[in-house]
């Protein structure tokens, strides 16, 4: 297929209807950790390399309203009240969770699953009172595919640093604090924050450019916007199969970067992968 009429291929693609449409879950999104933080007033635990899920108490959706296509046996005993929560697998599996959860039609698939529940959407509490809940929720309910991320507690800076450490040695992502006080909110948060050992951002693909040298026919970098509303180039990371089926145009890609320009973009920009997990296959 020549390049012109694959990005003819994915700008058609970017249109297709994904699947059933229900109303955009308010979810509470992070910031990342800058600076000092007093540990003392989170709570700690992994952050899971896996898709983010809202159970509404019926259906279970994306952050973006999408419907997941589960299987009825995978949300038996699902309480009624929200969760929220992530699609995971293992450590190193990110891949395989889309590859699942993607799929339009409920399959067996998604024993290999579970929907790893961080908050509760619903209840008016402080966090301190939903974790307790959410221990006690799992506990009383006969769901094999529900569990919970477990919290903890750090006593320092210091400690929280090489819990870090230890995490993304052992594979992990990196980490999540949640403010004892805080009160679920939607939107991004002072009371939620990632620790990770480098800068990460998502951006959405609006365009390319194609490639030079060794690249040429291929795509050589994606034309990407960031929340900001900021719009740059990113070529480094690509693999060769990468830039000859680059992520498609309207879909969401995850980048590394260190720092920003005077004009507010990324410095050193490198694809990492996709995240648009609803995209059909």
């Amino acid at each position: 297929m020549s390049w012109l009429r694959f990005c003819v291929f994915l700008l058609l693609l970017s249109f297709t209807p994904l699947s059933l449409s229900a109303d955009i879950p308010d979810v509470m999104q992070a910031k990342v950790l800058h600076g000092h933080v007093d540990v003392t007033e989170f709570w700690v635990s992994e952050k899971l390399d896996g898709v983010r899920a809202r159970w509404n108490g019926k259906q279970l959706l994306s952050k973006t309203g999408l419907r997941f296509a589960a299987p009825d046996w995978f949300v038996q005993g699902f309480p009624d009240t929200p969760l929220d929560g992530e699609l995971w697998m293992t450590r190193g599996h990110y891949e395989d969770v889309v590859s699942i959860v993607r799929k339009q039609t409920p399959h067996e698939g998604w024993k290999l699953l579970k929907l790893m529940v961080f908050d509760l959407p619903g209840h008016k509490g402080p966090f301190t009172e939903r974790v307790e809940a959410m221990r006690q929720l799992v506990l009383v309910k006969n769901a094999p595919y529900l569990g919970v991320i477990e919290q903890f507690r750090l006593e320092s800076e210091a400690a929280l640093m090489q819990k870090r450490d230890d995490i993304t040695r052992q594979g992990g992502e990196g980490l999540m604090l949640q403010r004892q006080s805080a009160i679920y909110q939607s939107g991004r948060s002072d009371d939620l924050l990632k620790v990770k050992p480098f800068e990460d951002a998502e951006a959405v693909v609006i365009g390319y450019k194609p490639g030079k040298g060794k690249n040429t026919g291929l795509m050589g970098s994606v034309h990407v916007r960031a929340d900001n509303g900021k719009e740059f180039y990113i070529g480094s990371g690509f693999t060769q199969a990468q830039r000859n089926e680059p992520p498609p145009v309207g879909s969401v890609i995850n980048y590394r970067y260190q720092g920003f320009t005077d004009a507010g973009i990324p410095r050193f920009a490198v694809f990492v992968r996709m995240r648009n997990e609803e995209l059909k296959q």
